[in-house]
């Protein structure tokens, strides 16, 4: 049958023609808040369009979507869920865009709600909310909140630093901890840093800089020079955390990956009343001396399965910054993969 005879008999489906799903078609009480949704010229409405593969047609107050059945399921969970945030009168960022996609999609597969306005795992502080945008986000969160001593595991750009420091900011400021600890190892300088100059918190903020940078997203910077002078905020080398014991206080151990054996047991070994620790590190990227094992790994493997202890891994569908990182992080996972095989 020509196209011309389709046209006029109505597209009458042959053998082996598969009918176009249905159009899926949701519709938004307030039109205010769905055109802030949409975004300025639908660029939100565009992200979704290009990272789940469906069409979707903006009328009046409702959306219709044109895509597989799963697929439109998934665009129409992001879009309430993105509806929510919008009733909550948060603005919606293209990372947002992005995170619900995510949350949407792993939701789908693994099981379970979670959405980024679910206000269960969200970060409330003066400045900003932070909320998860991946399950494992929202998930190590809880583990933040809960748990004494927390691993994060996995490739840079996950968020395990960056929501370490939000969920201790937030403890700060509600009382449950009296101040903040954050220490790092300084490979590069072999921990000798004597020949530096400036004081001991110069000497090693450049170590601490993705510390600071998460800092600034919590506090403004006055409040981050007072709580250092003041010590709420401390800055403690590894090699000058021996023999103390940290009580009511939120430990955080960036790069753990680059912490020997022996520095890690006595990082483990300062928790005191009332303390919580993070550490997180990406077991893949080790820069100790070769022949040197890292107190990390060490470390998971011998407290894999202790009470109170939870560990939290990422991978590269977790990495929230641009979707290139993702991309770049599996290729260079399957290249380890493939070297490993030959």
């Amino acid at each position: 049958m020509s196209r011309d005879q389709r046209s006029k008999t109505g597209h009458q489906k042959t053998a082996g023609e598969t009918a176009a799903p249905e159009p899926l078609v949701i519709e938004f009480e307030d039109n205010r808040l769905l055109l802030q949704l949409l975004g300025e010229h639908d660029r939100h409405l565009a992200i979704i369009e290009d990272r789940v593969g469906v069409a979707c047609v903006p009328r009046g107050n409702r959306i219709i979507i044109t895509g597989s059945k799963e697929d439109a399921a998934t665009t129409a969970a992001v879009l309430r869920d993105l509806y929510r945030q919008a009733q909550s009168m948060r603005p919606i960022q293209s990372a947002d865009v992005e995170g619900a996609i995510r949350m949407a999609r792993q939701t789908a597969v693994n099981g379970g709600a979670y959405a980024i306005a679910d206000e269960r795992f969200a970060v409330n502080l003066k400045r900003r909310r932070i909320a998860p945008r991946s399950p494992q986000q929202a998930h190590y969160i809880e583990a933040l909140r809960t748990r004494d001593l927390v691993f994060g595991l996995g490739p840079a750009g996950t968020g395990k630093t960056y929501l370490a420091v939000a969920v201790a900011a937030w403890m700060l400021n509600e009382g449950k901890v009296d101040r903040l600890v954050l220490s790092r190892p300084a490979v590069e300088a072999g921990e000798r840093l004597g020949f530096l100059p400036g004081d001991m918190r110069e000497k090693v903020d450049p170590y601490l800089r993705p510390l600071y940078d998460a800092l600034h997203d919590m506090f403004s910077a006055d409040q981050i020079a007072r709580k250092l002078e003041s010590g709420v905020i401390e800055v403690a080398p590894l090699a000058f955390m021996r023999g103390r014991t940290l009580r009511d206080a939120f430990i955080i151990v960036d790069e753990a990956q680059n912490c020997t054996p022996m520095q890690m047991k006595m990082l483990l070994t300062r928790l005191g009343e009332n303390s919580r620790m993070a550490v997180t590190g990406d077991p893949t990227q080790i820069d100790l001396p070769p022949g040197q094992a890292s107190g990390l790994i060490n470390a998971l493997d011998i407290l894999w399965g202790i009470e109170g202890i939870s560990m939290v891994r990422f991978t590269d569908t977790d990495v929230m910054r641009h979707p290139l990182v993702g991309r770049i992080v599996r290729a260079y996972e399957a290249k380890t993969s493939r070297d490993g095989k030959n």
